[in-house]
């Protein structure tokens, strides 16, 4: 009978096994945020330290990861969101592109926190040439809270990571059971679970480890990118001014002060500039410095070329529909490649 008992769980063992190696390789990359948060106690949902819980710890407390794919973990960083530098995003990057180069890597996952997650979503989504799946997530709540968020929006990019289907579309970020665009995605709102929104709305859905696509990103990423992580060693100095009424000139000229190769005007409705800033931006320009315009409107800045100002005439460049934040990204990225604002230009219409 003992015989019979070791021989079946061999056998069970080994099915086990044969079972799992059918299943999509997934590998987790953390870096830290909410998603590895901790508060004082569960009704803690806005007051807690982010990034204590370590990636094995996160694996570990969601078990039904192992019916979507091998799971492994790997700690980048354990950092809040806020601190990324362009120093972290390149380590990641680079991460990212050598581990989707492994036959025994099908898909990969970033856990992030929320605050900067849009940005490393559309960097990735900018130089990672692969299209192997790549997914940005993080939740808005910790894991000691109650209702907390992480839990499902981890296995729900996982589940995208392990999926055929999401090859190809570039790099995803799910929350709120929503796929979304790591170009189009933002954080709307701090305080509730759907806090990541697209002005053009989301890729598609996740529902019960099933996905359901909608509508494909337009925009160029990963595969048909003219940008390469590995041919990347450092991002220029890009920084954003915001445009308010009775706005100043100084933060420009001090962003340029400090070696800004290029400055992101964040200007109110179709990224209008102030008569109180033209002439200093018109003279960053003509010293070299890109000067690219962009909008603070909350639900979907879209900058038009040639209205409120005389672009062509300044030799200034649009951020088209991009917030200020991805602006600054998408610039930095392109300055590796050009100094040329037309080129800049074209940059900006197609990515």
């Amino acid at each position: 009978m003992a015989r019979c008992a070791i021989a079946a769980t061999t056998l069970f063992a080994a099915l086990s096994t044969a079972w799992a190696a059918d299943k999509p390789n997934v590998l987790i990359l953390a870096t830290g945020g909410t998603i590895a948060g901790a508060g004082a106690d569960a009704s803690k949902s806005a007051t807690y330290q982010a990034a204590k819980v370590p990636v094995d710890k996160l694996i570990a407390g969601l078990p039904t990861l192992s019916a979507v794919a091998q799971v492994r973990g790997e700690q980048v960083f354990q950092i809040a969101s806020e601190s990324f530098t362009n120093e972290h995003l390149l380590t990641l990057g680079k991460r990212v592109a050598q581990l989707l180069k492994q036959s025994d890597v099908d898909g990969v996952v970033v856990t992030h926190g929320t605050d900067t997650l849009e940005e490393t979503a559309y960097f990735l989504n900018l130089v990672i040439r692969s299209d192997k799946p790549v997914v940005v997530v993080g939740s808005m709540r910790p894991g000691t809270a109650m209702s907390a968020d992480g839990m499902l929006n981890l296995f729900n990019a996982v589940n995208v990571a392990a999926s055929q289907d999401a090859h190809g579309k570039g790099v995803l970020v799910t929350m709120n059971d929503e796929i979304n665009s790591g170009r189009d995605v933002s954080k709307a709102i701090n305080i509730k679970t759907e806090a990541f929104k697209s002005p053009w709305g989301p890729l598609g859905m996740v529902v019960e480890g099933k996905n359901y696509w909608f509508r494909l990103p337009a925009k160029r990423h990963t595969i048909h990118s003219e940008f390469d992580i590995e041919k990347i060693e450092t991002l220029p100095a890009v920084d954003i001014a915001y445009g308010h009424g009775n706005v100043s000139d100084t933060a420009y000229r001090a962003f340029a002060g400090q070696g800004a190769k290029a400055i992101i005007h964040t200007g109110t409705g179709n990224g209008s500039v102030s008569n109180r800033v033209v002439p200093a931006l018109r003279e960053l320009r003509s010293q070299g410095v890109q000067i690219i315009r962009s909008s603070h409107v909350n639900a979907g800045g879209f900058v038009l070329r040639n209205a409120e100002q005389p672009d062509d005439q300044y030799d200034w460049v649009v951020a088209h529909d991009l917030n200020p934040q991805k602006a600054r990204i998408l610039a930095a990225v392109a300055l590796t490649k050009t100094q040329d604002s037309k080129e800049l230009q074209r940059i900006f219409w197609e990515y």
